[in-house]
């Protein structure tokens, strides 16, 4: 393995097993913030995706977009027999939505923290979505076991938090 290619599959799974972390650290903790902690891993988590990104476009595609497009059809084809490589666009609305979640949640934390549960789960949804499909769907050898248990990880997080999230703060507190 070399370099660019050590950089950019590291900084991806650095990214996921941040952002599991964050998870951790908010399933952890009994009201309804999340605190720094939580905070300070998204963070970090988003900013190890980002530079999986600029990672891959240097190292695999050369900033092309029509390269990148072009291997994420192929990768498809290959996996699905479909040559279709949409999924960029959903790499770059996954950055966006993450970028988008650190800075709301840094910028207005009250507001980002009673923002609806609805848009909470579409967001997770998206995360979870994205993470099964590139670290265990698209991933090679062993560390798709690596990316289940992130998966299946964030799933019990969620799982745990669901019913303290669902009511009012106050109630949420004693849980």
């Amino acid at each position: 393995m070399d370099a660019g290619e050590w950089l950019t599959r590291g900084t991806v799974w650095l990214a996921l097993s941040l952002y599991v972390a964050s998870e951790l650290a908010k399933a952890a903790r009994y009201r309804r913030e999340p605190g720094v902690v939580a905070w300070w891993l998204n963070s970090f988590g988003c900013a190890a995706f980002l530079a999986h990104v600029a990672c891959a476009f240097h190292f695999y595609h050369h900033w092309s977009h029509a390269a990148a497009y072009a291997d994420t059809a192929r990768q498809t084809a290959a996996m699905f027999r479909w040559n279709w490589g949409g999924g960029l666009y959903l790499n770059y609305f996954f950055a966006l939505v993450w970028l988008g979640e650190v800075v709301w949640s840094w910028a207005s934390p009250s507001g980002y923290h009673q923002r609806p549960n609805g848009m909470t789960w579409v967001v997770r949804g998206l995360f979870l979505f994205m993470m099964f499909n590139g670290a265990v769907v698209f991933a090679r050898g062993s560390v798709r076991w690596f990316g289940l248990i992130l998966c299946l990880t964030l799933v019990a997080c969620w799982w745990r938090r669901r019913k303290r999230i669902a009511g009012p703060p106050d109630q949420a507190e004693s849980a």
